[in-house]
């Protein structure tokens, strides 16, 4: 008898809380400032919109600079395309970005050789907190029927994460990475306040969902945010692996909000 009254009370209480919504008017959730801005997509999915910095259009690398020495990057373009030039190291963008959306275009040769780590190897940085290959990196390798270590495929975060998919074209067609990175906060005494998160698409394929990164990529012993740092340049791997060099092209930025 009382489990009764007590599904009336219940039944009776949720009904007046509805009549309680339904006596409010429309306007009352209708929002209209701020007013988001008005951004042009491109023509296809591949074009920047009306708000993108374009980092490569296959014209030259004004927008990039030698990781080691910060002078002009001396990678080969050709025929609207940036190729990776081992011999003078990675290069990364001048400016430094906090979040942003990225989209980036890549291939590996269609000749490619190697297995492994060992084909077609490079990375994104999606920032770089150093010289070298210090920063967060997004793997770039050749995973159509090669095998490796599962986070280290492509669309992995490198010895971090593994992806959801691999949807990887042949050697000798493009493919994709669609990237949105949340830059990671610190507070005041350099602790972790959020870390950073990657939501990645692979050839349109979700590969990476809002993944938290447990910080910078090592490539000995597990990441760990071990230095604060803000706004970063995204770097381009020139991997040592001894495999024909992969390509660029139709790189552009979109710069996001901070974290609040």
């Amino acid at each position: 008898m009382k489990s009764h009254l007590l599904a009336l009370a219940l039944c009776a209480g949720s009904l007046g809380t509805a009549h309680a919504q339904q006596t409010g008017k429309p306007e009352d959730t209708e929002v209209y400032e701020p007013v988001p801005a008005v951004v042009m997509p491109g023509k296809t999915s591949s074009d920047a919109p009306s708000d993108a910095l374009v980092l490569f259009d296959g014209k030259n690398l004004d927008q990039w600079v030698s990781t080691d020495t910060r002078t002009p990057a001396k990678w080969n373009v050709a025929g609207g395309v940036l190729t990776v030039n081992k011999a003078v190291g990675n290069i990364e963008t001048k400016r430094s970005f906090g979040s942003y959306q990225l989209h980036l275009e890549w291939r590996v040769p269609a000749n490619i050789t190697g297995t492994g780590q060992g084909r077609g190897n490079s990375g994104l940085f999606l920032a770089s907190t150093g010289k070298g290959d210090l920063g967060y990196e997004l793997q770039i390798l050749d995973m159509y029927q090669n095998k490796t270590y599962v986070n280290g495929m492509a669309g992995s975060i490198y010895k971090q994460v593994i992806p959801l998919a691999n949807p990887a074209r042949k050697p000798g067609e493009w493919q994709t990475y669609d990237v949105v990175w949340t830059a990671p906060v610190f507070g005041a005494n350099g602790a972790v306040v959020t870390p950073a998160y990657a939501t990645v698409f692979f050839n349109g394929v979700l590969v990476q969902n809002h993944t938290a990164l447990t910080g910078p990529t090592q490539y000995i012993g597990k990441a760990s945010y071990q230095q604060a740092h803000g706004p970063s340049p995204i770097k381009l791997q020139a991997h040592g692996d001894k495999s024909e060099p992969l390509s660029f092209r139709n790189i552009w930025i979109r710069e996001l909000p901070a974290t609040k």
